[in-house]
Formats: C-alpha cells, structure tokens, sequence
C-alpha cells in the first residue's frame, strides 16, 4: 500500500490536485478489477478541516497534518494556488512548511511530487537543495531564486530525480502521475488509466520516453484500446492478426487499416515492440537473454536479436545498457 497525501492550501488549484487524483483512483478501480487489492490510499490534508479552492469550492473534512507518516510507502503531494507568487507568510502556508521541513525523503520510502508551484513550496522547505525539478513557467525564476541549489530545469513536462518528482503546470500533473503509476504498478495499467480518462501524453524533447505499452495510445479507437489492451496483458500468446482482429470484432484487413491510420503500426510490428519491452523488463530484473525471450513471447533468443535490431535498441540483448532507452 502507498499513501498519497495531497496537501491543500487555500486557494489550491483544483485541477493540480483533482487530476492526480482521479487518475490513482482510476489505477486502483482496475486493479480490482483484475482481481488485485488496489495499491494507492488516498488522503487529502490542511493545516485546518475546511479550505477553498481555486474555484470557490469549498473543502470541508480534511485532515490534520499527520503528526507522523504511517509505516506504509508515502508519496507527499505538494500543488500550486492562485497569484502571481507563492506567498509563505499566511498562518497556513508556515504550519505547511513547518510540517515540510523534517521530512527525509528517501526512495520507495518517502518521496515527494510537485505539481505546478507546489514545487516553489518545497523549495521554501528546503526540499529541493541540491535536486532536479521544474515547474509552472510563470515560476520557474521564483523556484531558482528561493532554490540557488536547486537545478531548475525549462521546458518540460516533468522531472524525475527520485524521490523528488516535479511536473510543470496544472495538468501535467496527469502526466507526470501516470508515469509514477507506470513505475510501481507497470506501463500496461497506466494505459489502462490514461485511456479511461482519455489522455493524450506529452512529450518533450528532453522528457522520458514514453513506454511502449502508453506510446501508442494517442487515439480514442475503442476497438483498437481493446486489441492493445489484449495484447498488452498477455504478449506471449500466439497472436496472428486474425486472432486480433477477433477481439476487435472486425477483419484482419480492416483492423489492420485502423492500426495504421490511428497508432502509426502495423499489428504484428505492434506485438513485436510490447514483446520488446517486456523482454527489456525481464532483462534488467536480471533474467538471461534465453529467459527473457521466452516471458516475452519470442520462440527463440534470435527472434528477441532480430527485434532488438529492427527496433534498433541501444546496446545488445546480452547487454542492453539503460532497459528504458529505445
């Protein structure tokens, strides 16, 4: 179980948090249908029971600050407010940063995501000494500015420097949520999670690459999510494109048109990249080459070199260097 304790200030932009939100309550509602316990608890605290939001709406319920973090894995989540600049002298903000400043992050344990200005928060707390992040582009001076030791990075969607991860603004914190999803419950689910709530991902030049199994989901198809999800669940079956089409509940040709026209691949290339990506897993968990093609649904060890060429991944099967590049 993980707690994500989302921290709400007055004046709280609705949509840092509500999004997040949405998008592990949604990771949670498939894992049980899957037949799995959902792995994400949801809290929502303040440094008093009722607060306003953005939008005028009115929070009422709220937890305290927690005089201590449970024993179970927390991801602390800080987001923005209205106004030009993160004021830090209101009574709530300092019992904010007061709760902020001890925190010991640490990886798997205690990490911390900022979404928007939250992160302007965190550098008011001392958290990001030190670290990567970015923020809202109308913040990011103010972040360098209370942050000197902070690497403030521009243009992109999010920063990873675990376990501090920082998204830019208001919805970009789906993005960046739905890659903490991808990372503890594995990419298959977190596109399961961005195709129930119909999100497109985005990409710069310089953010991570998007996983294989999210990468080609730009697209509302519903047949074509059902094939992807298919395959994506179960890559070693013995897929052909008429077996695919089946789950579709159209031809082979024609859910090969679809393939083309709304993910830019054709199915059997498809199958080959997620088999891919399952093998690179397996590869970096530490199985051998032989392994590794077998869980991913290759017949052979060659199948698995050929894809790894025709896809032209860095490195080698035998020593594939960073499993996510490609």
């Amino acid at each position: 179980m993980i707690d994500v304790l989302f921290l709400l200030l007055p004046d709280s932009l609705i949509l840092d948090w509500a999004g997040p939100a949405e998008a592990l309550r949604t990771a949670n509602g498939l894992m049980r249908k899957q037949g799995k316990a959902p792995l994400f608890s949801l809290r929502f605290a303040s440094p008093r029971p009722e607060s306003t939001t953005s939008v005028g709406v009115q929070l009422a319920g709220l937890e305290a600050l927690p005089v201590a973090l449970g024993p179970h894995a927390s991801w602390v989540v800080l987001v923005g407010q209205t106004g030009a600049r993160i004021g830090i002298d209101a009574p709530d903000t300092r019992a904010l940063l007061d709760w902020l400043r001890p925190l010991q992050l640490a990886q798997g344990r205690l990490e911390l995501v900022t979404i928007c200005a939250g992160a302007v928060l965190a550098a008011h707390a001392g958290l990001l000494a030190g670290r990567r992040a970015t923020t809202h582009h109308h913040h990011l001076d103010e972040l360098q500015s209370v942050a000197p030791a902070c690497d403030v990075v521009r243009n992109r969607v999010f920063v990873e420097d675990s376990p501090v991860y920082s998204s830019a603004g208001v919805t970009t914190g789906i993005d960046l949520m739905l890659h903490r999803i991808g990372a503890v419950c594995g990419p298959a689910l977190a596109a399961q999670v961005a195709q129930t709530m119909v999100v497109a991902l985005r990409r710069g030049p310089h953010d991570p690459e998007l996983s294989p199994f999210l990468s080609y989901r730009h697209h509302m198809h519903p047949a074509l999510h059902r094939v992807q999800d298919a395959v994506s669940q179960s890559p070693g079956t013995d897929w052909s494109v008429s077996a695919m089409a089946a789950v579709a509940h159209t031809s082979p040709r024609h859910l090969t048109r679809l393939f083309v026209e709304y993910a830019q691949i054709a199915p059997l290339q498809y199958l080959r990249r997620i088999r891919l990506a399952v093998a690179q897993t397996a590869l970096a968990s530490g199985d051998s080459v032989t392994q590794a093609a077998a869980a991913a649904g290759f017949s052979s060890d060659t199948q698995l070199r050929r894809a790894w060429h025709h896809f032209a991944l860095p490195g080698t099967p035998s020593d594939p260097g960073d499993p996510l590049a490609g």
